[in-house]
């Protein structure tokens, strides 16, 4: 069994910062591409950020020059930091991994509980 463990959200204030992070466990033999979504309320889930397992990564116009992504293969983890925070991004963020597990080699996604992010203005 595979979980993902979300961490780091909360209320902040237009232009201040967060820092998002993902932990993979469980029955893990590889992890491809790790992302990050959101969604805002009456809005569908929208990508913000992934980043393959070679590092590539594919932005949402939205964030170019204010979010970034990066992983640490060695803890399984994923990190989103935000900065120069804007209402607009205010939302439930998801992390969504792929990973194949040790149990039959098999190959899905997986995604994380939510965690909200406020930004206030």
């Amino acid at each position: 069994q595979v979980q993902l463990v979300e961490s780091g959200g909360g209320l902040v204030q237009a232009g201040g910062s967060l820092r998002l992070s993902c932990a993979a466990s469980g029955s893990i033999f590889s992890i491809n591409t790790m992302g990050w979504y959101r969604q805002a309320p009456g809005k569908q889930r929208e990508l913000v950020l992934a980043i393959t397992s070679g590092g590539s990564t594919t932005y949402a116009d939205s964030v170019k020059g204010r979010f970034t992504i990066f992983r640490d293969n060695t803890k399984n983890t994923v990190y989103l930091q935000m900065n120069s925070l804007k209402p607009e991004d205010t939302a439930v963020y998801y992390c969504n991994a792929n990973i194949v597990t040790r149990a039959g080699l098999l190959r899905r996604d997986y995604w994380g509980q939510g965690t909200q992010v406020t930004v206030s203005s």
